[in-house]
């Protein structure tokens, strides 16, 4: 787990805050003092005040205990709903929202917490462990929007290798396998330079970026090989410095054996760490596979282009799953205000 512990230990101190949205779910109770102990974040809990002293007192704490670290925001009675209400009529006038409108949907723990990010009193927002994927990721896009800078808004998942049966050990990122459902040629170049500069920001390495297809080197004659051969080409353009390479099958771009056979004139010689899928379909099975068979950790799906972060839970995930979630989220907003802080016209 050393690319973990090192995007933990990175996080740690941090006077990052995050706006957990489920805050009254007993495994976002447990994570938050996971949260609070290792440091990683101050954290702030969306939710009914009541259950979520009831589930910190099961873990033998009090509110009292934790209020440097712990703040709670219950969306029925807060003193900015008001605020909240307004925000919500200016970002979504355009499609008819209205101050009634507003009104009701500002206390829904979603909304809510997105437009603590959008106001900036939290820097980031964690959600999904009760709520579905597709109303997590609207509300983000929709409150949160996406980044000036941003073609699109993608998802990654943070595949980690640490077994004893693992061959190569260590930190892949897996996109799209949560957003993207069928991305053109334009899409999956734009998902690999994000992918990219996520796995740099996440680990501090040199990205390897892999453009999987069931064709490697023109192996097979098709209109979806052809587009990952036109994605690889406009990813080059747009960034000749990138290590990229496609069409690749899984196995040439993983396996040096198997690249110095059917890919031997690739720059990735079978060690890609970003592996760009070229559906939802193939991402989704992939990662999946190499979660329940390969036993590989998957994080995710981080969200990639939104203005400030907003990430997904699985509804199966636990407390040391959120936990995991909350110290990308820091990681991302770490890196944005490193971004932030360039001089114009830097990377």
């Amino acid at each position: 787990m050393k690319p973990l512990r090192q995007i933990l230990g990175a996080a740690s101190g941090s006077d990052k805050i995050i706006a957990l949205s489920e805050g009254d779910d007993p495994r976002v109770a447990e994570a938050a003092l996971m949260i609070r102990k290792e440091k990683v974040a101050r954290v702030l809990l969306v939710g009914d005040p009541q259950k979520i002293a009831d589930n910190l007192a099961n873990y033998g704490t009090t509110l009292e205990e934790v209020t440097d670290d712990i703040e709670i925001h219950d969306p029925n009675s807060s003193p900015l709903i008001d605020e909240f209400r307004d925000t919500l009529v200016t970002l979504r006038a355009h499609k008819g929202m209205t101050p009634e409108i507003a009104s009701a949907q500002v206390r829904h723990r979603l909304t809510y917490a997105a437009l603590l990010v959008q106001t900036g009193r939290a820097h980031g927002t964690v959600g999904g462990a009760a709520e579905t994927t597709s109303d997590t990721v609207r509300t983000a896009l929709q409150i949160i929007g996406k980044a000036p800078d941003a073609a699109m808004v993608s998802s990654f998942f943070f595949m980690l290798y640490c077994k004893e049966h693992h061959t190569v050990k260590g930190a892949h990122i897996f996109a799209d396998c949560g957003l993207v459902v069928d991305p053109d040629a334009n899409e999956m170049a734009e998902i690999a330079r994000a992918s990219a500069a996520s796995y740099r920001a996440l680990t501090g390495e040199t990205p390897r970026v892999a453009m999987l297809s069931f064709s490697t080197a023109g192996s097979a004659d098709h209109p979806k090989v052809s587009k990952v051969v036109a994605a690889t080409h406009l990813a080059k353009v747009a960034d000749p410095d990138l290590i990229i390479d496609g069409e690749l099958q899984f196995d040439a771009a993983f396996v040096p054996e198997v690249a110095a056979s059917k890919a031997e004139k690739s720059a990735l010689g079978g060690a890609a760490n970003v592996f760009v899928f070229p559906s939802l379909n193939a991402g989704n099975l992939g990662y999946k596979i190499a979660q329940r068979v390969g036993g590989a950790t998957a994080i995710g799906p981080v969200l990639q282009g939104l203005a400030k972060p907003a990430n997904d839970l699985s509804r199966g995930c636990s407390a040391e799953d959120i936990l995991h979630m909350v110290a990308v989220t820091v990681a991302q907003s770490d890196a944005l205000d490193q971004t932030q802080k360039a001089p114009e016209g830097a990377a």
